[in-house]
């Protein structure tokens, strides 16, 4: 009779552990399951809309690029030495051949003296040995010599004539002092900066387009830019170079020369426009790139009816920047949603912001 009663009780008690292992697995997985989100799909999604309408699709649109000087230099001292003197200062106007900097040239200048003092004794021997080798006093090879280091001595003044004029630093061309890279006392030395020159009267200006959007440029051909900073002056560029390679952004750079103002109010590093027009004229439904969905090969966008948002296939007949003219799939007064897009699917319950 014990050996029953223990038996009963070991069942009870396992029955028991089951039964509480089995509760505690339930309230984990509903405890789990409040803290999981699950998505509803009949939940509608807020999203943002717009009410399409016919527009000109010969608007003008453009590039945002930058201005750059159309030559730049850094300017170093052909031979080392100290400065004495540097006479501009960063955002001076300089003309070709206009003196920037002295370098120290006293001990050329004592060389020279030396120089010409040997050339004065070479060509007094040679005037000398002139005479002489005419009255067959002496040989002819005494004068040879004599001229022959009168040239050489010659050669020697030319170059530190030259080395003199180098100590004086000038202009390659017009422009604006655009950096200050030294000072007086400090040492030059060649391939060392003293000076950056910026020629801004004329300016490149580079716009970045994509492969689609090249073929509204044409070599030699002009347009019509302006400056973000001065939008109201209008300048014109001449197209100087199409980009052959494509750079990292998958876009293609195109080249511009451009005239700067008569002030030269057009910086280097300021940003710009090229406005151009549209090859195509009338009217047309035109929506934001940002609201095209699908593939490249099936294009679509979700317009709303009736609360659902229902993917419709569209055909895109032109890409104008950031939008695109479509020539099928939509219509005056349809309603395309332009944002919004996360979880959303073809009839997708919805409702306009």
């Amino acid at each position: 009779m014990n050996l029953n009663w223990k038996r009963i009780i070991g069942i009870v008690a396992g029955i028991a552990i089951v039964a509480l292992i089995v509760f505690k697995l339930k309230s984990n997985k509903a405890a789990t399951e409040k803290k999981v989100y699950t998505y509803d799909k009949e939940q509608a999604i807020n999203v943002q809309v717009d009410t399409l309408q016919l527009e000109n699709v010969n608007a003008e649109f453009s590039y945002s690029g930058t201005f750059e000087p159309n030559k730049e230099t850094k300017i170093s001292a052909e031979l080392q030495g100290k400065i004495n003197t540097v006479l501009v200062d960063a955002g001076s106007v300089v003309s070709k051949g206009q003196t920037l900097i002295k370098l120290d040239n006293s001990l050329l200048k004592l060389q020279l003296q030396t120089i010409e003092v040997q050339i004065e004794g070479l060509q007094a021997d040679v005037n000398r040995y002139t005479i002489l080798a005419k009255a067959d006093a002496i040989q002819g090879v005494q004068l040879e010599k004599a001229e022959l280091g009168l040239k050489s001595a010659k050669v020697q003044k030319a170059t530190l004539l030259e080395q003199i004029n180098k100590t004086t630093i000038k202009a390659p061309f017009n422009g604006v002092v655009t950096a200050k890279l030294s000072e007086e006392g400090a040492f030059a030395a060649p391939g060392v900066p003293l000076l950056q020159i910026s020629d801004i009267t004329t300016l490149k200006f580079t716009v970045n387009v994509s492969e689609k959007d090249l073929s509204q440029f044409k070599l030699n051909q002009s347009y019509t830019l302006s400056a973000d900073a001065y939008s109201e002056i209008l300048l014109t560029g001449k197209t100087t170079m199409i980009g052959s390679k494509a750079n990292m952004g998958s876009s293609f750079p195109v080249q511009f020369m451009v005239n700067n103002t008569s002030d030269l109010k057009i910086k280097s590093g300021m940003f710009g426009k090229v406005l151009l027009k549209s090859e195509t004229s009338g009217k047309g439904i035109i929506i934001p790139s940002s609201a095209i969905q699908g593939t490249e090969n099936q294009l679509q966008a979700y317009i709303v009816q009736n609360g659902k948002a229902l993917l419709q296939n569209i055909t895109i007949s032109n890409k104008i920047q950031n939008k695109a003219v479509v020539s099928n799939g939509l219509n005056e007064g349809d309603v395309i949603v332009t944002n919004g897009f996360i979880n959303l699917f073809d009839g997708a319950n919805v409702t306009v912001k």
